[in-house]
């Protein structure tokens, strides 16, 4: 559900440029960010570790759990700034997105080549997120104006995933994936260059939004890779 969860990270962006930081700074706040982003990763990784025998569990209590994340997602707003508790709490939020997704990583295991499905998710989802982090770094095209159209595209998103959770249709399925991959890799250029610029209040916001992408674009290719490997 890391798709619903995203508009936390972009609502602590300056897409202004508001804040005033020195070259040294911003290399400081760039290094911790992506130290804290590879930890969310491990610390995601082993929520879905723990997650994937008990995934019947996690199902059947999706709405207590999701709640739970969601709450976590929020307390990490208000304890950002307290060193200790703020990494607590963002740990124990990357760990719940582990832990939700190990329903869809436990499906997928059960088809043919399920394994495998999953081990090429990550690495396209690896392959696309480096491309895009290099991009972003590399291009002289400023992606930070964009953060009004990219709310107005996850909104977009959001409203046919639900819809699409009453109608299940496959074919509008691969559509909202294939959007979701789309979106979330414009998303990671918009947030690797807020966070070279330093325009996020803590590291751990900018860790959290690179980790919201990586996620999303995670699921949505592993849904894809899902539908079409489904011999149904």
């Amino acid at each position: 559900m890391g798709l619903y969860d995203r508009d936390y990270a972009r609502g602590n962006s300056e897409f202004t440029g508001g804040y005033a930081k020195s070259d040294s700074q911003i290399i400081s706040f760039v290094k911790e960010t992506y130290k804290l982003f590879a930890a969310s990763m491990m610390a995601g990784a082993v929520g879905a570790y723990v997650g994937v025998p008990m995934a019947g569990t996690i199902a059947a209590n999706f709405f207590p759990l999701f709640i739970l994340e969601i709450g976590l997602l929020i307390g990490l707003q208000f304890v950002k700034a307290k060193p200790g508790i703020n990494l607590v709490v963002m740990f124990g939020f990357v760990f719940m997105t582990g832990l939700m997704l190990a329903p869809l990583l436990s499906r997928t295991l059960g088809m043919s080549g399920g394994g495998t499905i999953i081990g090429n998710a990550f690495a396209m989802t690896s392959v696309v997120f480096g491309a895009m982090s290099f991009y972003a770094i590399k291009t002289t095209k400023d992606f930070t104006s964009y953060g009004k159209p990219l709310m107005i595209a996850l909104i977009v998103v959001i409203v046919f995933s639900v819809i699409n959770m009453f109608m299940g249709s496959p074919m509008l399925a691969v559509g909202i994936s294939g959007a979701i991959v789309f979106l979330f890799s414009i998303l990671v250029i918009f947030d690797t260059q807020n966070i070279m610029r330093g325009a996020y209040q803590t590291p751990i916001d900018g860790a959290i939004a690179l980790y919201l992408d990586f996620l999303n674009i995670f699921t949505a290719l592993l849904q894809l890779f899902g539908i079409f490997g489904n011999d149904d």
